[in-house]
């Protein structure tokens, strides 16, 4: 976006707090992102990164002063569940946030104001904001990654659940064969997130299947990503491909049973193993029309993130500015 900045304008700070990283930044009302940085999370106990937002916060007021403004409101995105009631976070990437009070924390130190919502959420507004998605009201964020998780819009308005859980897609059942994995993450998770690329390829080699990843990898199969599966299967690698089908299929179900329930307009596919493009989506979109209801299947478009890394920022900048 470009544009002059106008004395005395206020802005809102965007914080995307993730498991490895803190991503922040400030946006005007036009949609400008301002003063990105990012900066490794400290993980020696649950008050080390809360001293690290407060930081990172105040830092973002330095900022708004430089360029004649303020600060109107600050959004943060959190790597799991929000309880919105309670103002408690459960965090399970970050060492100590488990029922953690965050939110108190944060106050004592920052007067400005506040608003918490999981990452699910943010990647969702952030696409819907500025992104896939721009000016729709019924979309939903699905993200791949290490897990899998979605967030939802029905009618222009976050889907939270009676508990704050909804969005837990990782934990669809598309299985009839239960296995013990999925007690821990659930099916669909267990089946398509990028872990499960990895898991099954390296299965299929231990099988006695051929690939190019065993010299990718120099031997070292628990080096496989699901990464370096892609870019094996990109080069006509059977194994690959094979392992990759079965991602399809399951990630297929999965986006099928979502646009059968909430009939959206729009889902925007992120996270770390979309990032494979059209190698993934294109096989997708053909594959999940036969499991979803006709009428939705022909209504929803399936995209790939317009924002990439950058959605939860986006979206952390949203909930500040809808709280103005």
């Amino acid at each position: 976006m470009t544009g002059s900045i106008t004395e005395g304008q206020t802005f809102c700070g965007a914080v995307d707090v993730g498991g490895t990283k803190i991503a922040s930044s400030l946006f005007t009302r036009d949609e400008r992102m301002l003063h990105k940085n990012k900066v490794a999370i400290d993980r020696n106990g649950p008050e080390k990164s809360v001293i690290q937002i407060i930081d990172i916060i105040k830092n973002l007021e330095q900022h708004a002063h430089t360029e004649n403004g303020k600060i109107g409101a600050v959004g943060i995105a959190i790597p799991g569940v929000v309880f919105h009631a309670e103002g408690l976070v459960w965090a399970p990437n970050i060492p100590g946030w488990d029922h953690f009070p965050l939110r108190s924390k944060l106050e004592i130190k920052v007067q400005l104001p506040m608003v918490l919502d999981s990452d699910r959420s943010a990647y969702v507004l952030g696409e819907q904001w500025c992104g896939a998605a721009k000016g729709k009201k019924d979309v939903v964020y699905l993200a791949v990654g290490t897990g899998i998780g979605a967030g939802i819009l029905m009618d222009g308005r976050l889907c939270r659940g009676c508990a704050d859980i909804a969005g837990a897609v990782g934990w669809f059942a598309l299985n009839a064969d239960f296995r013990d994995e999925y007690a821990a993450m659930g099916c669909f998770e267990a089946e398509a997130a990028g872990p499960s690329v990895a898991k099954r390829t390296v299965r299929l080699i231990k099988s006695g299947e051929a690939s190019i990843l065993e010299e990718m990898v120099e031997g070292r199969l628990d080096d496989i990503t699901a990464e370096k599966v892609v870019q094996a299967a990109q080069k006509d690698d059977c194994v690959a491909q094979k392992a990759l089908e079965s991602t399809i299929q399951y990630l297929a179900m999965g986006i099928a049973n979502i646009v059968s329930i909430l009939n959206p307009e729009v889902v925007v596919l992120g996270g770390g193993l979309f990032q494979a493009g059209e190698i993934l989506i294109e096989p997708v979109r053909k594959e999940f029309k036969k499991w979803a209801q006709p009428l939705a299947a022909q209504r929803v478009r399936l995209e790939l993130s317009h924002l990439g890394e950058d959605a939860g920022l986006y979206g952390a900048g949203k909930l500040a500015w809808d709280t103005i």
